[in-house]
């Protein structure tokens, strides 16, 4: 179901249900969280990129043929896996970009916008359908909050509403939509990039953009001021600094 496989320091975790559109059971959503975790002490990864198998869908969200709604109460424990999903992608110390091929509906929709960057295909179909099955998208809400406009994020609670991606890239949800035929070359393009980053600067800088986004002003300044400090201390800081005064390319150590 969640295949994993590591390439020239990318992990390619891909939901791999082609033929359901790449569905998210309880069970899927935890191996995708243990492949998330496990990404993280890989030492050979420094980028992860999460897609769905195929080319209609990502995720068309909750697997509701493997008994979602059978046993709510005894089912509430597993169904939290979406949440620890969404936790473990936040915190990890490692830059998540969504390859977004396709459909990305409920659960599906949540873990594209929870990804640090997430490049779409103009034409995917986005949303929050969970109403017209008498359900409400919920665990989701928490990461499309901070995304989406009040009212619009209302709107598509309340009708069900599907957007295409390049709406999705309008409102923020997305980083960028692109035709089909260029979503890899997009995504390898912001791999490349990553690839080559200072990964602790990229990991300090990751957890405080997280931690501080539900502060009050006052508490977040002082918090990234102290984290700017911190920054500081790493010898890829020093490296950067020296590098630009002697106008050459740096040469990173991730220390």
């Amino acid at each position: 179901m969640i295949d994993y496989l590591v390439d020239d320091g990318v992990a390619t975790i891909t939901i791999n249900d082609p033929a359901r559109r790449n569905p998210l059971s309880n069970d899927a959503m935890g191996q995708l969280k243990d492949a998330v975790l496990r990404s993280g002490d890989d030492e050979d990864v420094r980028v992860v990129v999460i897609t769905g198998a195929g080319d209609r869908a990502f995720s068309a969200g909750g697997d509701l043929a493997s008994g979602f709604v059978d046993s709510p109460l005894p089912g509430h424990t597993a169904r939290g896996e979406l949440a620890d999903l969404f936790r473990a992608m936040t915190s990890l110390p490692k830059p998540v970009v969504g390859r977004v091929n396709g459909a990305a509906l409920g659960g599906g929709f949540g873990v594209a916008a929870a990804c640090d960057i997430t490049i779409c295909v103009n034409e995917a179909k986005m949303g929050t359908p969970e109403i017209g099955l008498g359900l409400w998208p919920m665990m989701i809400s928490a990461v499309l909050f901070p995304l989406v406009p009040r009212k619009t994020l209302m709107w598509m609670m309340m009708t069900g509403a599907v957007i295409t991606g390049e709406r999705a890239a309008e409102l923020g949800i997305a980083t960028m939509s692109v035709p089909a035929s260029e979503l890899d070359g997009a995504v390898d393009a912001i791999v490349a990039k990553l690839k080559h980053a200072p990964s602790g600067a990229m990991a300090l800088g990751k957890r405080a953009f997280y931690s501080t986004a539900s502060m009050d002003p006052d508490t977040a300044l002082d918090t990234l001021h102290i984290g700017l400090t911190a920054v500081s201390f790493t010898d890829d800081a020093n490296e950067g600094v020296a590098a630009f005064l002697e106008r050459r390319d740096p040469e990173w150590t991730g220390r």
